[in-house]
């Protein structure tokens, strides 16, 4: 053990400088074989850590089975925290409610492809085939507008009832959920 730790160096060089065939092809060998296996172990660490493997296979498999668009979950669960502000008895808590659900619709309809800056703009590029209430949202988009410009705007439960009872016929009708 001693005589190898004594000539490393010379061996060293002269390994490098005219290697045996045979210490070198191992050499490589062992060298792309530590290496494959550290770059499939990077591709796997890869795949679980983004969300490609979700939407590739899971997306497909919980629309199969619960027989609804992908993301319907998340959207009703946001609904019920909207429509749960108006249980506190607070202007403010309305409010926000029907920022929110103007905001969801907003986020909704940009989803499905329909472009433009705003809900505004979106909505102008809509027809009553596609939504049966436009115009009822529009007015509750101006709700929201008189709610977001003037802070002295009023709104009652019976107000935001409506408005959110509006927005939620909209998102049946594009079946979001």
């Amino acid at each position: 053990m001693e005589k190898i730790f004594e000539n490393l160096p010379e061996n060293l060089i002269t390994f490098l400088l005219s290697p045996s065939p045979n210490e070198w092809l191992s050499t490589v060998r062992i060298i792309f074989i530590v290496l494959s296996a550290l770059l499939v172990g990077v591709i796997i660490f890869t795949l679980f850590r983004c969300s490609w493997l979700k939407l590739i296979f899971l997306q497909d498999a919980a629309e199969i089975l619960t027989y609804k668009p992908f993301g319907v979950r998340k959207i009703e669960k946001d609904w019920r925290k909207i429509t749960s502000r108006l249980d506190t008895g607070m202007e403010s808590e309305y409010k926000l409610a029907i920022i929110e659900a103007d905001d969801m619709m907003s986020e909704t309809l940009k989803r499905m492809g329909y472009g433009g800056e705003s809900l505004g703009e979106r909505l102008e590029k809509l027809t009553k085939a596609t939504l049966s209430n436009i115009e009822e949202i529009k007015e509750a988009h101006q709700v929201r507008n008189n709610i977001v410009h003037d802070p002295n705007y009023r709104l009652s439960l019976e107000e935001a009832r409506k408005a959110l009872a509006i927005f939620e016929k909209a998102f049946r009708d594009l079946e979001a959920f």
